[in-house]
């Protein structure tokens, strides 16, 4: 029987250096050199309360969250928020794991232009096969950006600090999103078969005017394609400049459309067919998007018929 993992809750980040052995520099951020760890778990599920940025130059080990495992390769980069789960797996070979990051704290950020923009970088909610594959250039950047916060957390506090730490992560966030529009574009390719398949799921649903029981959502799209929402929210936006919200809703309007010109069916029956729940907001979604309510664009088409 596999041994159970041993939980430790991340709610600080010198809960995260006391777990390795590494000291606490600033009680609400910490720049993160695993070679540096006096202490070494070979499995061990983190429960996160903050927000971390890996660096994996040359290290054993695997990491999940949920039920898939990062694409966690040497010179690739994951990040963590709070309130996520994830297990670490070492597979024993490497006492030193080369790994650099960032950890810092909420509270952190509190009051700074940074709290207004955190939401902004969605890859703290990828998962699974999403890593960020660097190149060398950008990893040399992220190791920059990393000395930046360091030497600024090694000083002695003073009024400027606090904004000085936060402009200095919230610059090193800024470049691992140019990094991931970076890898947007050279996955190209296998992005496009992702928003095809995506498109195709959504006509074979509707097809020959079938009944749907609820208006898909980009959750239940992005499990068919085996990523994270968020992953599959930002490759849909990149490849198509829409959000898959954005073309689900603009295909549910195109169909009802289609419906009401091609069928006499009541026009709560094609709100039902479609998988609203209810009618009024099928009809206040149509008006938004068409400009005119259901009834007025089938009356248009009788008139102009």
């Amino acid at each position: 029987m596999a041994k159970e993992k041993e939980t430790v809750n991340l709610d600080s980040v010198d809960a995260y250096n006391k777990l390795y052995g590494m000291k606490t520099s600033h009680p609400l951020v910490t720049v993160i050199d695993l070679k540096k760890a006096t202490r070494r778990f070979e499995n061990i599920r983190l429960n996160y309360g903050v927000y971390a940025v890996f660096l994996k130059n040359n290290a054993s080990c695997r990491l999940q969250y949920g039920r898939e495992y990062y694409d966690y390769q040497e010179g690739t980069v994951v990040s963590f928020a709070p309130g996520q789960v994830i297990d670490v797996e070492s597979s024993g070979e490497t006492m030193a794991p080369d790994v650099v990051g960032l950890m810092f704290h909420p509270d952190l950020i509190c009051g700074t232009p940074l709290a207004d923009k955190i939401n902004r970088y969605g890859y703290f909610d990828y998962s699974q096969k999403e890593a960020l594959h660097l190149s060398e250039s950008e990893r040399d950047i992220f190791l920059e950006c990393l000395d930046k916060i360091n030497r600024e957390v090694e000083h002695p506090v003073d009024t400027h600090s606090a904004d000085l730490l936060s402009a200095n992560i919230q610059l090193l966030l800024e470049y691992l999103n140019r990094f991931y529009d970076r890898q947007f574009i050279t996955r190209h390719k296998v992005n496009s078969s992702v928003v095809t398949a995506f498109e195709a799921e959504l006509k074979r649903l509707y097809s020959h005017g079938s009944v749907v029981e609820e208006v898909p959502r980009v959750t239940y799209f992005a499990g068919k394609a085996n990523l994270s929402p968020g992953y599959f929210s930002d490759l849909v936006k990149k490849e198509t400049g829409n959000t898959p919200q954005d073309l689900i809703t603009l295909f549910l309007i195109a169909e009802a459309k289609r419906r009401l010109v091609a069928t006499d069916a009541d026009i709560s029956e094609i709100a039902y067919d479609l998988g609203f729940q209810y009618p009024q907001h099928f009809t206040r979604l149509f008006k938004r998007v068409a400009g005119k309510s259901p009834r007025a664009f089938r009356a248009d088409i009788i008139v102009r018929g």
